[in-house]
Protein backbone atom coordinates (compact mmCIF):
# COMPACT_ATOMS: atom_id res chain seq x y z
CA UNK A 1 0.00 0.00 0.00
CA UNK A 2 2.67 1.76 0.76
CA UNK A 3 4.39 1.55 -2.46
CA UNK A 4 1.07 2.45 -4.16
CA UNK A 5 0.88 5.72 -2.53
CA UNK A 6 4.25 6.82 -3.83
CA UNK A 7 3.29 5.84 -7.34
CA UNK A 8 0.57 8.42 -6.98
CA UNK A 9 2.58 10.90 -5.26
CA UNK A 10 5.97 10.77 -8.11
CA UNK A 11 2.77 10.61 -11.11
CA UNK A 12 1.38 13.58 -9.46
CA UNK A 13 4.95 15.67 -9.19
CA UNK A 14 5.36 14.34 -12.34
CA UNK A 15 2.35 15.82 -13.95
CA UNK A 16 2.79 18.97 -11.54
CA UNK A 17 6.02 19.47 -13.52
CA UNK A 18 4.73 19.05 -16.66
CA UNK A 19 2.20 21.14 -16.61
CA UNK A 20 3.65 24.32 -15.04
CA UNK A 21 7.22 24.29 -16.31
CA UNK A 22 7.50 27.30 -18.23
CA UNK A 23 8.29 26.87 -22.06
CA UNK A 24 11.85 27.85 -23.43
CA UNK A 25 11.71 31.68 -24.44
CA UNK A 26 15.23 31.56 -25.68
CA UNK A 27 16.29 31.03 -29.77
CA UNK A 28 15.74 27.46 -30.75
CA UNK A 29 18.21 25.72 -31.40
CA UNK A 30 16.28 24.34 -35.06
CA UNK A 31 14.79 26.70 -37.70
CA UNK A 32 11.91 26.45 -39.81
CA UNK A 33 13.07 24.76 -42.73
CA UNK A 34 15.29 21.67 -40.72
CA UNK A 35 12.12 21.13 -38.74
CA UNK A 36 10.06 20.85 -42.43
CA UNK A 37 12.99 18.95 -43.73
CA UNK A 38 12.29 16.18 -41.21
CA UNK A 39 8.39 15.99 -42.00
CA UNK A 40 8.12 13.11 -44.74
CA UNK A 41 6.96 14.61 -48.14
CA UNK A 42 3.35 12.64 -48.23
CA UNK A 43 2.44 14.66 -45.16
CA UNK A 44 1.98 17.79 -47.42
CA UNK A 45 -0.09 16.20 -49.90
CA UNK A 46 -3.54 17.06 -49.89
CA UNK A 47 -5.17 14.33 -52.02
CA UNK A 48 -8.47 15.84 -53.04
CA UNK A 49 -10.92 12.61 -52.96
CA UNK A 50 -9.23 11.91 -49.34
CA UNK A 51 -10.25 15.32 -48.19
CA UNK A 52 -13.35 14.95 -49.53
CA UNK A 53 -14.43 11.58 -47.83
CA UNK A 54 -14.04 13.54 -44.64
CA UNK A 55 -16.74 15.64 -45.56
CA UNK A 56 -18.67 12.97 -46.94
CA UNK A 57 -18.44 10.61 -43.42
CA UNK A 58 -18.57 13.85 -41.29
CA UNK A 59 -22.06 14.80 -43.30
CA UNK A 60 -23.51 11.47 -43.54
CA UNK A 61 -22.94 10.75 -39.82
CA UNK A 62 -25.04 14.41 -39.02
CA UNK A 63 -27.60 13.34 -41.34
CA UNK A 64 -28.08 10.25 -39.72
CA UNK A 65 -28.60 11.75 -36.27
CA UNK A 66 -30.72 14.29 -37.38
CA UNK A 67 -33.50 11.51 -39.41
CA UNK A 68 -32.96 9.61 -36.14
CA UNK A 69 -33.99 12.88 -34.47
CA UNK A 70 -37.11 14.43 -36.01
CA UNK A 71 -38.13 10.31 -37.31
CA UNK A 72 -38.52 8.37 -34.30
CA UNK A 73 -37.93 10.36 -30.81
CA UNK A 74 -41.61 11.24 -30.78
CA UNK A 75 -42.36 7.03 -31.35
CA UNK A 76 -40.64 6.52 -27.98
CA UNK A 77 -42.82 4.29 -25.68
CA UNK A 78 -42.15 6.16 -22.70
CA UNK A 79 -42.72 9.96 -22.25
CA UNK A 80 -39.57 10.67 -20.41
CA UNK A 81 -37.39 9.08 -22.94
CA UNK A 82 -37.68 12.38 -25.16
CA UNK A 83 -35.99 14.03 -22.11
CA UNK A 84 -32.57 12.19 -22.73
CA UNK A 85 -32.80 11.18 -26.31
CA UNK A 86 -32.53 14.96 -27.23
CA UNK A 87 -29.93 16.11 -25.00
CA UNK A 88 -27.74 12.93 -26.25
CA UNK A 89 -28.76 13.96 -30.01
CA UNK A 90 -27.40 17.89 -29.13
CA UNK A 91 -24.16 16.85 -27.62
CA UNK A 92 -23.81 13.79 -30.63
CA UNK A 93 -24.73 16.28 -33.19
CA UNK A 94 -23.01 19.77 -32.00
CA UNK A 95 -19.54 17.44 -31.58
CA UNK A 96 -20.28 15.74 -35.70
CA UNK A 97 -20.50 19.64 -36.64
CA UNK A 98 -17.81 20.75 -34.92
CA UNK A 99 -15.72 18.56 -36.78
CA UNK A 100 -17.58 20.10 -39.87
CA UNK A 101 -16.36 23.44 -38.83
CA UNK A 102 -12.79 22.27 -38.55
CA UNK A 103 -12.77 20.97 -42.00
CA UNK A 104 -14.09 24.21 -43.25
CA UNK A 105 -11.52 25.88 -41.18
CA UNK A 106 -8.81 24.00 -43.10
CA UNK A 107 -10.40 24.83 -46.17
CA UNK A 108 -9.24 28.56 -44.91
CA UNK A 109 -5.87 27.07 -44.47
CA UNK A 110 -5.44 25.81 -48.00
CA UNK A 111 -5.33 22.37 -46.33
CA UNK A 112 -8.11 20.83 -48.01
CA UNK A 113 -6.94 20.36 -51.31
CA UNK A 114 -4.08 21.59 -53.91
CA UNK A 115 -7.00 24.03 -55.75
CA UNK A 116 -7.41 26.82 -53.70
CA UNK A 117 -11.02 27.54 -55.58
CA UNK A 118 -12.10 23.81 -54.34
CA UNK A 119 -11.03 24.89 -50.97
CA UNK A 120 -12.56 28.52 -50.99
CA UNK A 121 -16.31 26.71 -52.27
CA UNK A 122 -15.98 23.59 -49.84
CA UNK A 123 -15.32 26.16 -46.94
CA UNK A 124 -17.77 28.64 -47.50
CA UNK A 125 -20.38 26.26 -47.86
CA UNK A 126 -19.78 24.34 -44.98
CA UNK A 127 -18.62 27.65 -42.66
CA UNK A 128 -21.94 29.15 -43.79
CA UNK A 129 -24.15 26.27 -43.10
CA UNK A 130 -22.66 26.78 -39.60
CA UNK A 131 -23.53 30.73 -40.11
CA UNK A 132 -19.53 31.42 -39.72
CA UNK A 133 -18.45 33.90 -42.12
CA UNK A 134 -15.88 32.23 -43.96
CA UNK A 135 -13.97 35.19 -45.95
CA UNK A 136 -14.24 36.95 -43.05
CA UNK A 137 -12.65 34.79 -40.42
CA UNK A 138 -10.03 33.49 -43.14
CA UNK A 139 -8.31 36.46 -42.97
CA UNK A 140 -8.44 37.40 -39.40
CA UNK A 141 -7.43 33.76 -38.71
CA UNK A 142 -4.71 33.84 -40.94
CA UNK A 143 -3.14 37.36 -39.44
CA UNK A 144 -3.62 35.44 -36.28
CA UNK A 145 -0.98 32.79 -37.61
CA UNK A 146 1.08 34.97 -38.81
CA UNK A 147 1.17 36.93 -35.03
CA UNK A 148 0.72 34.15 -32.77
CA UNK A 149 1.96 35.22 -29.18
CA UNK A 150 2.37 38.88 -30.13
CA UNK A 151 1.24 41.33 -27.33
CA UNK A 152 0.79 44.10 -29.87
CA UNK A 153 -0.18 42.30 -33.13
CA UNK A 154 -1.75 38.54 -32.81
CA UNK A 155 -5.78 38.47 -33.36
CA UNK A 156 -7.30 36.28 -30.64
CA UNK A 157 -6.74 35.10 -27.26
CA UNK A 158 -4.97 38.41 -26.84
CA UNK A 159 -4.49 38.78 -22.92
CA UNK A 160 -4.42 41.89 -21.42
CA UNK A 161 -1.50 43.39 -19.25
CA UNK A 162 -2.37 44.02 -15.56
CA UNK A 163 -2.33 47.53 -15.66
CA UNK A 164 -5.59 47.19 -18.60
CA UNK A 165 -7.76 44.87 -16.80
CA UNK A 166 -10.76 46.27 -16.03
CA UNK A 167 -11.87 47.88 -12.79
CA UNK A 168 -14.20 45.27 -12.37
CA UNK A 169 -12.33 42.07 -12.86
CA UNK A 170 -11.39 41.13 -9.79
CA UNK A 171 -14.93 40.43 -8.42
CA UNK A 172 -15.20 37.82 -11.04
CA UNK A 173 -11.89 35.87 -9.52
CA UNK A 174 -13.82 33.52 -7.08
CA UNK A 175 -15.29 30.39 -8.19
CA UNK A 176 -18.89 31.64 -8.58
CA UNK A 177 -17.73 34.13 -10.66
CA UNK A 178 -15.36 32.28 -12.69
CA UNK A 179 -17.71 29.67 -13.53
CA UNK A 180 -20.01 32.29 -14.71
CA UNK A 181 -17.25 33.60 -16.67
CA UNK A 182 -16.38 30.15 -18.15
CA UNK A 183 -20.55 29.55 -19.07
CA UNK A 184 -20.98 32.97 -20.75
CA UNK A 185 -17.31 32.89 -22.97
CA UNK A 186 -18.65 28.41 -23.70
CA UNK A 187 -21.68 29.59 -24.88
CA UNK A 188 -21.38 33.09 -26.63
CA UNK A 189 -18.10 33.98 -26.95
CA UNK A 190 -17.36 32.89 -30.52
CA UNK A 191 -20.57 34.68 -31.84
CA UNK A 192 -19.61 37.94 -29.67
CA UNK A 193 -15.91 37.61 -31.05
CA UNK A 194 -17.51 37.52 -34.69
CA UNK A 195 -19.95 40.70 -34.03
CA UNK A 196 -17.83 42.66 -31.88
CA UNK A 197 -14.10 41.19 -31.91
CA UNK A 198 -14.41 40.41 -28.07
CA UNK A 199 -11.02 39.24 -26.94
CA UNK A 200 -9.68 40.31 -30.19
CA UNK A 201 -6.89 42.43 -30.86
CA UNK A 202 -7.94 46.06 -29.89
CA UNK A 203 -8.05 48.47 -32.87
CA UNK A 204 -8.70 52.11 -32.84
CA UNK A 205 -12.28 51.43 -33.83
CA UNK A 206 -14.86 49.53 -33.90
CA UNK A 207 -14.67 46.44 -35.41
CA UNK A 208 -16.35 43.52 -37.05
CA UNK A 209 -16.12 40.31 -38.82
CA UNK A 210 -19.14 41.69 -41.04
CA UNK A 211 -18.23 45.16 -41.98
CA UNK A 212 -15.87 44.86 -45.50
CA UNK A 213 -14.88 48.38 -44.39
CA UNK A 214 -13.28 47.38 -40.85
CA UNK A 215 -9.56 47.54 -39.67
CA UNK A 216 -9.25 44.11 -40.56
CA UNK A 217 -9.36 43.98 -43.60
CA UNK A 218 -7.31 44.98 -46.65
CA UNK A 219 -8.78 46.46 -49.65
CA UNK A 220 -8.17 43.75 -51.86
CA UNK A 221 -10.17 41.23 -48.98
CA UNK A 222 -12.99 43.53 -48.47
CA UNK A 223 -14.79 41.77 -51.46
CA UNK A 224 -14.75 38.56 -50.36
CA UNK A 225 -16.39 39.83 -46.66
CA UNK A 226 -19.17 41.07 -48.74
CA UNK A 227 -19.29 37.47 -50.41
CA UNK A 228 -19.40 36.14 -46.47
CA UNK A 229 -21.88 38.65 -45.48
CA UNK A 230 -24.30 37.27 -48.58
CA UNK A 231 -23.62 33.93 -47.88
CA UNK A 232 -24.73 34.54 -44.38
CA UNK A 233 -27.84 36.68 -44.85
CA UNK A 234 -28.88 33.36 -46.95
CA UNK A 235 -28.44 30.92 -44.26
CA UNK A 236 -31.00 33.11 -42.21
CA UNK A 237 -33.19 33.42 -45.10
CA UNK A 238 -33.02 29.60 -44.95
CA UNK A 239 -33.58 29.58 -41.20
CA UNK A 240 -36.27 31.50 -41.36
CA UNK A 241 -38.34 29.80 -44.39
CA UNK A 242 -37.63 26.69 -42.00
CA UNK A 243 -39.29 28.16 -39.03
CA UNK A 244 -42.43 29.55 -41.06
CA UNK A 245 -42.81 25.77 -42.45
CA UNK A 246 -41.38 23.75 -39.33
CA UNK A 247 -42.29 26.17 -36.38
CA UNK A 248 -39.62 27.77 -34.06
CA UNK A 249 -39.39 25.10 -31.54
CA UNK A 250 -38.30 22.06 -33.90
CA UNK A 251 -35.22 24.73 -35.31
CA UNK A 252 -33.87 25.45 -32.13
CA UNK A 253 -34.25 20.94 -31.07
CA UNK A 254 -32.82 20.24 -34.47
CA UNK A 255 -30.44 23.14 -35.27
CA UNK A 256 -29.91 25.61 -32.83
CA UNK A 257 -29.04 23.60 -29.63
CA UNK A 258 -26.50 21.51 -31.87
CA UNK A 259 -25.37 25.17 -32.47
CA UNK A 260 -25.08 26.08 -29.61
CA UNK A 261 -22.56 22.59 -28.88
CA UNK A 262 -20.77 23.81 -31.74
CA UNK A 263 -20.05 27.08 -30.27
CA UNK A 264 -18.71 25.61 -27.07
CA UNK A 265 -16.57 22.81 -28.27
CA UNK A 266 -15.01 25.49 -30.92
CA UNK A 267 -14.42 27.94 -27.74
CA UNK A 268 -12.97 25.22 -25.59
CA UNK A 269 -10.19 23.72 -28.12
CA UNK A 270 -9.23 27.06 -29.17
CA UNK A 271 -8.89 28.72 -25.95
CA UNK A 272 -7.08 25.97 -24.21
CA UNK A 273 -4.67 25.44 -27.13
CA UNK A 274 -3.44 29.06 -26.12
CA UNK A 275 -3.82 29.72 -22.90
CA UNK A 276 -1.89 27.60 -20.58
CA UNK A 277 0.24 28.63 -17.25
CA UNK A 278 4.04 27.78 -19.19
CA UNK A 279 3.18 29.36 -22.37
CA UNK A 280 5.00 32.85 -22.92
CA UNK A 281 3.85 36.11 -25.05
CA UNK A 282 5.79 38.19 -26.57
CA UNK A 283 6.09 41.75 -27.13
CA UNK A 284 7.44 43.99 -29.82
CA UNK A 285 11.02 43.30 -28.44
CA UNK A 286 11.51 39.77 -28.17
CA UNK A 287 8.59 38.63 -30.47
CA UNK A 288 9.95 36.44 -33.51
CA UNK A 289 7.57 33.84 -35.86
CA UNK A 290 9.16 31.07 -34.83
CA UNK A 291 9.10 31.55 -30.92
CA UNK A 292 5.27 32.58 -31.23
CA UNK A 293 4.43 29.56 -32.86
CA UNK A 294 5.98 27.21 -30.38
CA UNK A 295 3.92 29.24 -27.55
CA UNK A 296 0.97 26.66 -28.21
CA UNK A 297 -0.30 23.79 -26.58
CA UNK A 298 -1.48 20.64 -27.59
CA UNK A 299 -4.08 18.79 -25.06
CA UNK A 300 -5.62 15.13 -24.90
CA UNK A 301 -9.49 14.92 -25.36
CA UNK A 302 -9.97 11.20 -25.70
CA UNK A 303 -12.31 10.10 -28.04
CA UNK A 304 -12.80 13.14 -29.32
CA UNK A 305 -9.32 13.57 -30.97
CA UNK A 306 -10.63 11.76 -33.39
CA UNK A 307 -14.13 12.95 -33.63
CA UNK A 308 -12.18 16.49 -33.62
CA UNK A 309 -9.92 15.52 -36.41
CA UNK A 310 -7.11 15.08 -34.17
CA UNK A 311 -7.23 19.51 -34.54
CA UNK A 312 -7.08 18.94 -30.41
CA UNK A 313 -3.34 17.05 -29.92
CA UNK A 314 -1.80 17.95 -33.19
CA UNK A 315 -1.90 22.27 -32.96
CA UNK A 316 1.90 22.77 -32.67
CA UNK A 317 2.22 21.45 -35.81
CA UNK A 318 -0.54 23.38 -37.58
CA UNK A 319 0.82 26.69 -36.14
CA UNK A 320 4.39 25.65 -38.00
CA UNK A 321 2.52 24.55 -41.01
CA UNK A 322 -0.91 25.11 -41.73
CA UNK A 323 -1.16 23.44 -44.67
CA UNK A 324 -0.73 19.98 -43.53
CA UNK A 325 -4.20 18.31 -43.83
CA UNK A 326 -5.53 16.91 -40.75
CA UNK A 327 -5.22 13.45 -41.80
CA UNK A 328 -1.14 13.99 -41.80
CA UNK A 329 -1.08 15.96 -38.89
CA UNK A 330 -0.74 13.35 -36.13
CA UNK A 331 2.60 11.60 -38.25
CA UNK A 332 3.82 14.90 -38.32
CA UNK A 333 3.60 15.52 -34.84
CA UNK A 334 5.01 12.28 -33.77
CA UNK A 335 8.05 13.13 -36.10
CA UNK A 336 8.50 16.84 -34.64
CA UNK A 337 8.28 16.13 -31.09
CA UNK A 338 11.68 14.65 -30.34
CA UNK A 339 13.23 17.51 -32.65
CA UNK A 340 11.51 19.81 -31.19
CA UNK A 341 12.13 18.89 -27.50
CA UNK A 342 11.46 21.08 -24.78
CA UNK A 343 10.22 23.66 -27.34
CA UNK A 344 7.32 20.94 -27.76
CA UNK A 345 4.31 21.70 -25.24
CA UNK A 346 1.82 18.91 -24.29
CA UNK A 347 -1.27 18.63 -21.62
CA UNK A 348 -2.71 15.59 -20.85
CA UNK A 349 -4.43 16.96 -17.68
CA UNK A 350 -8.39 16.64 -18.06
CA UNK A 351 -9.83 18.84 -20.10
CA UNK A 352 -12.78 20.78 -17.52
CA UNK A 353 -9.70 20.52 -14.62
CA UNK A 354 -7.39 22.26 -17.26
CA UNK A 355 -10.24 24.81 -18.30
CA UNK A 356 -10.72 25.37 -14.85
CA UNK A 357 -7.43 25.85 -13.82
CA UNK A 358 -6.23 28.01 -17.09
CA UNK A 359 -9.47 30.43 -16.00
CA UNK A 360 -8.07 30.50 -12.53
CA UNK A 361 -4.47 31.14 -13.02
CA UNK A 362 -4.52 32.71 -16.72
CA UNK A 363 -5.83 36.17 -15.99
CA UNK A 364 -3.22 38.78 -17.21
CA UNK A 365 0.02 38.99 -18.29
CA UNK A 366 3.25 40.68 -16.57
CA UNK A 367 6.71 40.70 -17.88
CA UNK A 368 9.53 38.77 -14.77
CA UNK A 369 9.75 40.38 -11.54
CA UNK A 370 13.69 40.76 -12.09
CA UNK A 371 12.92 42.86 -15.66
CA UNK A 372 15.68 40.29 -17.64
CA UNK A 373 13.34 40.00 -20.28
CA UNK A 374 10.81 43.04 -20.25
CA UNK A 375 9.51 41.70 -23.70
CA UNK A 376 8.12 38.50 -22.56
CA UNK A 377 5.18 38.12 -20.68
CA UNK A 378 4.16 35.49 -18.45
CA UNK A 379 0.16 34.46 -16.63
CA UNK A 380 -0.21 35.98 -13.67
CA UNK A 381 -3.58 36.27 -11.04
CA UNK A 382 -3.45 37.39 -8.29
CA UNK A 383 -4.54 41.48 -8.36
Amino acid sequence: MGSGGNKVSKSHMEEKKITHQRAPTSKPPFTLRQIKKAIPPHCFNRPLLRSFSYVLFDLTLSFLLYKIATSYFHLLPHPLLPYISWPIYWILQGCMLTSVWIIAHECGHHAFSDYQIVDDVVGLLLHTALLVPYFSWKYSHRRHHSNIGSMERDEVFVPKPKSKMPWYNNYFNNPPGRLLVILVTLTVGWPLYLAFNVSGREYDRFTCHYDPNGPIFSNRERLQVYISDLGIMSAIYVLYKIVMAKGFVWLVCVYGVPMIVVNVCVVLITYLQHTHPSLPHYGESEWDWLRGALATVDRDYGVLNKVFHNSTNTHVVHHLFSTIPHYHAMEATNVLKPILGEYYSFDATPIWKALWREARECLFVEPDEDGAQNGVFWYRNKF
